[in-house]
């Protein structure tokens, strides 16, 4: 997987062009790790934010679109090609602003890049 393409929704997702994805929820591939709080595409380096409630102690968290594998409209589901605790090892996602910082957004897909490389 190339770095532009991990900012980008895979064509066979199911993801359309403009979807609203807030409040869906987001699986990944061990279990449900939140749903979607908002998504932006600062850069060109399009992301969903997760609220991820009391599974990380309340935290969100920050995931490139190219991890996503399907788009659900009928089930209002993400689903992700990553484990619970790879999302959780990811590069933290402390503020608002890291979503328009290029490279805050550089580290996490750097991260996200090694795991698909790996499997």
């Amino acid at each position: 997987m190339t770095t532009d393409r991990i900012w980008s929704y895979a064509p066979d997702s199911g993801y359309v062009e403009g979807q609203d994805l807030t409040g869906f929820s987001v699986v990944a591939s061990d279990g449900t790790i939140g749903h979607v709080d908002r998504q932006a595409a600062p850069h060109g380096m399009a992301h969903l934010v997760v609220d991820t409630g009391v599974w990380i102690f309340g935290r969100s968290v920050l995931v490139p679109v190219g991890v996503v594998t399907r788009v659900d409209t009928d089930e209002q589901r993400v689903t992700l090609a990553c484990t619970e605790s790879e999302v959780k090892a990811a590069p933290r996602f402390r503020t608002d602003s890291e979503t328009r910082d290029s490279e805050y957004l550089a580290a996490v897909g750097a991260y996200y890049l090694q795991l698909a490389a790996s499997a």
